[in-house]
């Protein structure tokens, strides 16, 4: 409804364990206009899986969303940006499993997840076609600034992360990659008790506020799927790679 009242068409990052359970909520995202994209079958970060794990979570999960929506999935975002440095072999496994594109690279430094000399920008990882589209961030001095939604936009004034936004769309020329979770616009969701101080102020903080700054950033700017957004990048039959540089950091 959010997207609707904005007529916004976005990517859904999909589990495949969502997907299987709740098939016509799918169905009606992909009837909708949306992109269904995957997110691994049960949110299984890409760290704590071996090769072999990791091929059949992502394959069983692409055939299930395909069934499931309809659509041929391209797709795919690992949990928590969990494709770091040591599973080197990650991006081959996810082209391998049929995907085009993955955005699961956080060029920053995280206590959970990160690669903070990464690229900032899309880029071939590998000798393949597979693209990979970070997730945003802005240049300040010699820091990174991460303008890619979630936690970051729920605990900043939404004045700092418009202005972000903008610098990266007129300054560098580039789209940004924002995102959020279902359960961050759900102010109603159940309390846990006996958390730490971190999780609870990471989960919790400003959720009351999200949906009012989500109506915001959605009317603000102009967005759509990451397959229409780089569907000169992600690979098909006559896409071209001239200016799809292969990894570095920018």
């Amino acid at each position: 409804e959010l997207f609707e009242q904005s007529d916004v068409r976005a990517t859904f990052f999909t589990l495949g364990w969502i997907a299987e359970r709740y098939p016509e909520m799918i169905r009606r995202i992909a009837d909708t206009g949306h992109e269904i994209a995957s997110h691994g079958y049960s949110h299984v970060r890409v760290y704590q899986q071996d090769k072999d794990t990791f091929r059949n979570d992502i394959t069983r999960t692409r055939k299930i969303l395909e069934d499931v929506s309809g659509q041929v999935v391209t797709g795919y975002r690992a949990a928590s940006f969990s494709i770091n440095s040591e599973k080197h072999w990650a991006h081959e496994e996810i082209e391998l499993a049929g995907y085009k594109y993955s955005s699961s690279i956080y060029p920053i430094h995280h206590d959970l997840y990160g690669i903070p000399g990464g690229a900032r920008f899309t880029y071939r990882p590998g000798s393949g076609d597979l693209v990979e589209i970070p997730v945003s961030t802005i240049k300040l001095r010699n820091h990174r600034i991460p303008c890619g939604g979630g936690g970051y936009f729920r605990l900043l004034p939404y004045a700092i992360y418009k202005t972000m936004i903008n610098r990266l769309n007129r300054s560098e020329g580039q789209s940004c990659i924002f995102y959020f979770h279902p359960w961050e616009i759900d102010s109603e969701q159940p309390r846990i008790n006996g958390l730490d101080f971190k999780t609870r102020f990471r989960h919790y903080t400003n959720v009351d506020k999200m949906h009012k700054k989500l109506s915001y950033v959605l009317n603000d700017f102009k967005w759509s799927t990451m397959r229409d957004v780089f569907k000169q990048a992600i690979p098909s039959s006559n896409a071209t790679f001239d200016s799809v540089p292969d990894i570095s950091a920018q």
